[in-house]
């Protein structure tokens, strides 16, 4: 796919971490980029940051992406201000752990809505729009405990391998319409998301920009190549 200056991204949970490193590096290489977030003075301190030297080709939108009818408008709102979407990072995502016997309800539906319904809703509408123009890059940011569960995680956990199964029976859904999904799987990234029991800095682990950087090497495989799932270690975590 082109990434000349008419190329729109739309990246969800863009406003630090993960999805702000997506959002800068996208921008560095010529997109148009629409992120999203939920907290409102979040998105606007993004987006002034990032306005700077990207004045006209980024902007910010305040969505709750576990409402359905929220990111159906969010995607209208992009089509509409940008033309079209080339390419749909799902990566809003919030993490709530604790044994699954004392876990509450509102935190695992928390959980779900965000992780796993919210990347539904997105990647339902935006390939929509992809289908109609013939193609498309769907990249959903998964984790590795995808496939890894641990004890603590039943609801991450069970958002993530929601997400994996989306992310794979998507992809053979909407392949034949020239639009490619893949799947990232991210082991230990140094943010603020991590639990802060797991929060001191430790330069072995993964940064946000190691993550960005895999979603621009996505975006400049040819045509015919697919690569559905990444899995994306630390080189040298340390020895248990």
């Amino acid at each position: 796919m082109s990434t000349d200056s008419r190329s729109i991204a739309l990246v969800t949970g863009g406003s630090r971490g993960i999805g702000r490193a997506v959002v800068e590096a996208l921008l560095d290489e010529g997109w148009v980029v629409h992120f999203c977030s939920l907290g409102e003075d979040s998105v606007a301190s993004a987006l002034s940051a990032l306005e700077t030297d990207n004045a006209g080709r980024v902007f910010g939108h305040t969505v709750d992406i576990r409402s359905q009818t929220a990111v159906d408008s969010l995607v209208d709102e992009v089509i509409r201000r940008s033309g079209h979407i080339d390419c749909l990072v799902n990566n809003a995502g919030l993490g709530r752990f604790g044994p699954v016997d004392s876990i509450s309800g509102d935190d695992w539906r928390c959980v779900i809505q965000t992780n796993l319904d919210g990347a539904f809703y997105a990647l339902r509408a935006c390939s929509r729009s992809m289908i109609e123009r013939g193609s498309g890059w769907i990249i959903n940011i998964a984790s590795l405990a995808a496939k890894n569960p641990f004890a603590g995680g039943a609801a991450y956990n069970a958002s993530k391998f929601g997400l994996l199964g989306l992310s794979e029976a998507a992809m053979l859904d909407l392949r034949h319409h020239g639009i490619r999904v893949t799947a990232i799987l991210p082991g230990s990234v140094d943010t603020d998301f991590r639990p802060p029991s797991r929060r001191p800095q430790t330069d072995w682990m993964l940064t946000a920009g190691d993550v960005a950087r895999t979603v621009i090497d996505l975006l400049r495989y040819p045509p015919r190549a697919l690569p559905s799932r990444i899995e994306l270690r630390p080189s040298q975590p340390p020895r248990h």
